[in-house]
């Protein structure tokens, strides 16, 4: 049997120490002894052992000791702050370039907009720049803080308001320079945007979007706009008639071979913000949205589905062949009905290209999903993506179901086989596993368009 001799609030300092960290009051420390060892001065972990050494009966006397006492016993560990490296220095182009006074529920009060490399992150009262700044200094005890700019009681003039905003910009760009520190969850959670639990949608604020012709427009929205409150800014921005708005929609560009149709539920003005760091001027583009590739178009829609061939053809979703040097040679606005009528030949036209993904029909490898009119394609890759020579085709015909594995992530589909065997499920690996299932709506949807039937 152990017995050991600690202090009541020993007790309690041993069973939560590691959930508070470092940050313990003075008062939780004293002396431990038991089973006739001296164990003055050793660490958390070593009492612990000694305590589960001991049996299944452990008896515990309690006797009280100063913190002065206390203090001088509490063994020197190596604390976790002690081992955060604040020396590695990133430059992040983090700003606080203006403020507006905000009225809401008879208040009426100032917040600072935060910007991250041109793009509006959020807008902040005085108040929670300092719950941060207090936030950090708990975490981060082995860092020297900037000082905040003072509080005042009264109300501040203009003058002294741009002085507090450029005090609050120097604090920012100090701290978010510590990466430990900018890549905190209390950093993090003070510069994520969110939404007025009272329905606000929030200031106005400019989105870039990146057209299909390479051209970059600015919109004026509200910050939590949805998907269709942006593309809808975008087609009244440029003009586009409700018919060509049909064929084309809002996507983000993940990586420069790939691009993600937005869901409805999405606010575009987050994800803006979240991809601050994308070498593009913006991670918000117009793609086409159509499969179709023989519906009569107009001549803005002809135009930017010619530009989208052109990126498609030098990504190699298109495979050109011995035609890229025609290609080339018609690669000007002017000559787009010859360029596209010559692209519509070529294998891969039309087609949405995903990245490799896991498949469970393949035990090694990977495979890369290609959503077209004629079918539903994958082309075996390596685990690299490294594309090889197998290709399985799946007619549109032959697929009787599709259907999305959100706790898998995953997407499944039946498809029917020859020679009177059962129909058998596919199923795709793949975080895009939402936009798929979207892909084969659509392409069940405009096989419903021309139908006299429907």
């Amino acid at each position: 049997m152990l017995t050991c001799y600690v202090t009541a609030v020993q007790c309690e300092w041993m069973e939560n120490r590691g959930r508070r960290g470092p940050n313990l009051d003075s008062r939780f420390k004293a002396i431990t002894a038991g089973n006739n060892v001296n164990v003055e001065g050793a660490t958390h972990k070593q009492v612990v052992d000694l305590i589960k050494s001991g049996g299944d009966v452990l008896t515990l006397t309690v006797i009280s000791v100063t913190p002065q006492e206390a203090e001088k016993l509490e063994p020197f560990e190596d604390l976790s702050y002690a081992s955060v490296d604040y020396s590695e220095k990133r430059s992040l182009p983090i700003s606080v370039p203006d403020y507006h006074v905000r009225e809401r529920k008879h208040e009426r009060y100032v917040v600072f907009n935060v910007h991250m490399a041109g793009r509006h992150l959020c807008s902040r009262r005085y108040r929670e720049f300092a719950a941060l700044h207090m936030a950090l200094k708990k975490e981060f005890i082995g860092f020297n803080f900037p000082k905040l700019p003072g509080k005042w009681p009264f109300q501040l003039s203009e003058l002294q308001l741009d002085a507090r905003r450029r005090g609050l910009e120097q604090y920012l760009e100090k701290v978010c320079a510590v990466r430990v520190i900018a890549e905190s969850d209390i950093m993090q959670e003070f510069l994520a945007d969110r939404l007025e639990e009272d329905g606000d949608q929030g200031p106005a604020v400019d989105l870039k979007v990146l057209l299909p012709d390479r051209e970059v427009v600015t919109i004026t929205v509200a910050k939590a706009a949805s998907v269709s409150d942006v593309y809808d800014a975008v087609c009244s921005r440029v003009g586009l008639d409700a018919e060509t708005a049909r064929y084309f929609y809002l996507f983000e560009i993940v990586e420069y071979n790939f691009e993600r149709k937005l869901q409805p539920h999405e606010h575009p003005h987050t994800l803006y913000v979240q991809n601050y760091s994308t070498a593009s001027v913006t991670c918000l583009a117009i793609r086409r949205w159509l499969f179709n590739v023989n519906r009569p178009l107009s001549e803005q829609a002809l135009t930017w589905t010619f530009w989208q061939t052109v990126d498609e053809v030098n990504r190699g979703h298109i495979s050109a062949g011995e035609r890229l040097y025609q290609l080339k040679a018609l690669q000007d606005a002017s000559r787009k009905h010859e360029y596209l009528k010559l692209a519509k030949e070529l294998s891969g036209y039309g087609d949405i290209v995903f990245p490799h993904c896991a498949c469970d029909s393949r035990k090694e490898g990977h495979v890369v999903p290609a959503v077209g009119t004629p079918a539903f394609k994958l082309h075996a890759a390596k685990e690299d993506g490294t594309l090889e020579s197998q290709v399985v085709e799946f007619h549109w015909n032959t697929i009787t179901r599709w259907e999305v594995d959100e706790e898998g992530m995953a997407f499944c589909f039946q498809y029917t086989r020859q020679d009177n065997r059962p129909p058998r499920w596919l199923k795709l690996f793949t975080p895009y596993y939402t936009f798929l299932s979207d892909c084969f709506d659509r392409i069940a949807e405009e096989a419903k368009w021309d139908d006299p039937g429907e």
